[in-house]
C-alpha cells in the first residue's frame, strides 16, 4: 500500500493523462462506501468523502490543470444504509455541498463541474447471515433511499452476500428489486419526489452543518493528507 502523497500523485497522473488524451473518460470515482462500512456515521462518510474530493481537485489544479477541464468527469461512490431518511438527507447534502465547494472554493464556471454525479451500493454491513431473506427488504429500502437522494447508478446487494458468493437466483432478486423500484413504484415520474418536505430538509441541514464542521477541522490540520497522516479519519 502506498502512502497518501504517492497515491494522490498517481491519481493526479491519471487525471492529467485522461484530461489531455482521453477527454471523455470518467477519470476517477471517489469512494466513501468503505468509510461507512468500516463504522463511520453517515455524516463522517459524507465529510471524509468530500474532503478526499477536495484533495484530488487541489492537487490537480496545483499541477496546472484547469478545474473545468477535468471536474465534469469526477464522480463519487456512496454507501446507502438502512436509516431511510438519514440516507436521503445525506445524498441531498452531498450534492449541495459539492456544488458549493466547486463554485466557491475552486471557482469552477462550468455547471457540469458543480454536479455531484454518484453511484450507490446498498450496505453490506447491514446484511444478516442469520435471517438472510430479511436482506431483500432492507436492501430495497436502501436502494429506494438512494433513488430519492438522486443517485445516477445503483448496486443492490444479494441476499446471500454476507456468507457466500451470490447465487444466480439471489443476484436476480437484487436486479428485480431495482427494476420494481424504477418501473413500478412511480418514483421516476417526478424529478424530486421529496421536494418541500420539512423533515427531509431539516435533516439535510443538520447533516450538512455537521459535515462542514469535519471539513473545517481537516482544513485546519492542513488538508486531507495531513489529516490521514495524523490518523484523524
Amino acid at each position: 500500500m502506498l502512502p497518501p502523497k504517492l497515491s494522490l500523485r498517481i491519481i493526479v497522473d491519471a487525471i492529467e493523462y485522461c484530461t489531455r488524451d482521453v477527454p471523455r473518460w470518467n477519470t476517477i470515482s471517489i469512494s466513501g462506501y468503505h468509510i461507512l462500512e468500516a463504522g463511520a456515521t453517515a455524516v463522517q462518510e459524507l465529510a471524509f468523502t468530500l474532503a478526499n474530493g477536495i484533495a484530488n481537485v487541489e492537487v490537480a489544479t496545483e499541477r496546472g490543470l484547469n478545474v473545468d477541464d477535468f471536474a465534469p468527469r469526477v464522480s463519487f461512490f456512496f454507501d446507502s444504509h438502512v436509516d431511510f431518511f438519514e440516507e436521503i438527507a445525506k445524498f441531498r447534502a452531498a450534492r449541495r455541498m459539492w456544488a458549493k465547494i466547486m463554485r466557491e472554493r475552486f471557482m469552477a464556471k462550468n455547471p457540469r463541474s458543480w454536479m455531484l454525479r454518484f453511484h450507490t451500493q446498498t450496505a453490506g454491513c447491514s446484511l444478516t447471515a442469520q435471517q438472510p431473506y430479511n436482506n431483500i427488504i432492507g436492501t430495497a429500502y436502501e436502494a429506494f433511499a438512494a433513488m430519492l437522494g438522486g443517485t445516477q447508478s445503483l448496486h443492490t446487494n444479494s441476499l446471500d452476500e454476507t456468507y457466500a458468493i451470490p447465487t444466480e437466483e439471489a443476484a436476480t432478486i437484487g436486479l428485480r428489486t431495482q427494476q420494481i423500484l424504477a418501473e413500478e413504484t412511480g418514483v421516476v415520474n417526478t424529478i424530486d419526489p421529496l421536494a418541500g418536505s420539512y423533515f427531509v430538509e431539516a435533516l439535510r441541514r443538520r447533516i450538512e452543518g455537521e459535515a462542514w464542521e469535519y471539513i473545517r477541522k481537516i482544513d485546519e490540520m492542513g488538508g486531507t493528507i495531513a489529516a490521514i497522516e495524523r490518523a484523524y479519519p
